[in-house]
């Protein structure tokens, strides 16, 4: 400050040896230093303007100096909250000559109250231009977004507007701001219960100790939240260990907060959490994505191959073309299934209940109807062969192994969304899945086609008419999977309707 003032003082500050101290803790508010230069031993003392003027018993007028009187504090406290509002932190400053400071024991140590004032000043810290925007995220993901702060409540309050925590006209109404920004003295004289109460509706915490960020955490998990506590200092610990997910600034944080915490943040920026929650929910989409299509696959492998052994057909398949089958299937389009894009609105969702199974929201059911649908059209195209188009019994086996493989690389591309069809999603966005399922048609075409396939695969060349009959029924198992899909919104759109009627009679 005194550098952007064009004052050297450096040379001086150097003529000065510190001889005692006492340091800057949360529930002290204030820091004190005791030096000895060419001039003699000084004391001075930094800190929340409140707890430094209670140290003063004068002031400066001018060079000459003044007792401190009520009016001069009330204008000093007027010119913090004007500071405050407009979202500075605000530092007192005094010093008096002489050691003024009583060392004693831990929290013991005190500073003699006859300092005198010497001024304010504020230190603008703005928000990243990137954390109105992630706010915003946060809160359509179903995130809460909390600050606590040892800052002055004006101070916070005034970041949390500037950060969209909290929205002016909430301010507006003085029932809804007492809610929303809580004190550390508030949380001091609240009991559990009430804690709790406030946790479910406050956006600020201000003016707290390590304490209370302790208290904090556990009255939201008893609240049945999920918690990430993030943090920087060695007072941080416990309530970042407590929390569910603790995470610790990688650039400011002290090595007892990495140690403490699950994640450490490399930026030190609430924009790289929020891009984190976002590339979990992508790789627990596509974990979910990949299940399905392999499982699916799989039931209509088996259930072919079952379903014809118990009437007592010829099995559709050799093991040879299974291992085949599986090549082409399992591997490149399953690959590219898994580094499937991030849903655009992945952070549209509520989060997920913890004890949510990964087969939740039937995703259990649509494995087998469509593992059920595969093998029905493979037996279908199996015995249509034979008996529709008089084929032997390798054409009959190659066009239900065909049937097979084609049906579940259509299958692949309808398992990129829970939510959306094949065609709303579009096959632009991914290009690796495209470029997968390219290649393995054109290599499941060769085996069928090339003489090399005959030969180790046992296959025999379709004609156009067979190709024909295996593709349709490979899409008709994906017709009807839309199908059902189809009748499963209008069924729920009828009972919706029906709620709506219900409750509209009721009122």
């Amino acid at each position: 400050m005194a550098h952007k003032g064009g004052l050297a003082v450096m040379r001086r500050v150097r003529s000065f040896a510190r001889v005692s101290e006492i340091p800057f803790e949360p529930e002290r508010r204030m820091m004190a230093v005791a030096c000895e230069g060419p001039e003699g031993v000084f004391t001075f003392v930094k800190g929340a303007p409140q707890t430094v003027l209670e140290l003063c018993d004068s002031r400066y007028v001018g060079r000459e100096r003044a007792a401190r009187d009520a009016r001069f504090d009330r204008e000093v406290l007027a010119r913090n909250s004007d500071m405050a509002r407009g979202s500075m932190r605000v530092l007192a400053s005094a010093c008096a000559r002489g050691n003024l400071i009583e060392e004693r024991a831990g929290a013991d140590a005190r500073v003699h109250p006859h300092l005198t004032f010497l001024g304010l000043t504020g230190m603008m810290d703005p928000p990243r231009p990137e954390a109105v925007k992630s706010v915003e995220r946060a809160r359509r993901a179903g995130i809460r977004t909390i600050m606590i702060t040892g800052d002055h409540a004006e101070t916070a309050e005034a970041i949390a507007v500037q950060t969209g925590l909290i929205s002016p006209d909430q301010l507006a109404d003085g029932r809804a701001r007492s809610s929303l920004i809580i004190s550390g003295e508030q949380l001091d004289t609240a009991s559990d219960q009430e804690a709790m109460r406030m946790v479910d509706t406050a956006a600020v915490f201000a003016r707290v100790a390590p304490a209370h960020k302790l208290r904090i955490v556990r009255a939201l998990r008893q609240r049945g939240h999920i918690v990430a506590m993030t943090g920087d200092g060695v007072n941080d610990a416990p309530a970042i260990r407590e929390a569910d997910i603790g995470i610790s600034m990688g650039l400011k944080g002290t090595d007892v907060a990495r140690e403490a915490s699950s994640m450490v943040l490399g930026d030190d920026n609430y924009a790289t959490i929020i891009a984190a929650i976002e590339e979990g929910r992508s790789i627990y989409d596509n974990i979910r994505k990949f299940i399905r299509y392999l499982l699916a696959s799989n039931v209509g492998e088996v259930g072919s191959m079952l379903l014809t052994a118990m009437v007592g057909l010829p099995l559709p398949l050799t093991p040879i073309q299974l291992l085949w089958m599986n090549l082409m299937t399992d591997g490149l389009p399953a690959m590219a299934l898994a580094a499937d894009p991030t849903d655009p609105e992945a952070m549209s969702r509520p989060p997920r209940r913890p004890d949510e199974g990964v087969f939740a929201h039937g995703l259990g059911l649509k494995i087998i109807a469509q593992g059920a649908f595969i093998g029905l059209c493979t037996i279908a195209c199996y015995i249509l062969a034979g008996l529709a188009l008089g084929h032997d019994l390798p054409t009959a086996r190659t066009m239900a192994f065909c049937t097979l493989v084609m049906s579940q690389l259509i299958y692949v591309f309808h398992c990129r969304s829970e939510r959306h069809s094949a065609s709303e999603v579009g096959l632009g966005s991914n290009r690796l899945l495209v470029a997968a399922v390219a290649v393995s048609v054109a290599l499941q075409v060769a085996g069928v086609q090339l003489p090399v396939g005959h030969t180790y695969l046992g296959t025999r060349p379709l004609s156009l008419i067979d190709w024909a009959l295996v593709l349709f029924l490979s899409g008709w198992s994906v017709v009807l999977t839309a199908a059902a899909r189809a009748v499963r919104r209008a069924a729920r759109r009828r009972f919706h309707r029906f709620k709506v009627r219900n409750a509209k009679k009721t009122g």
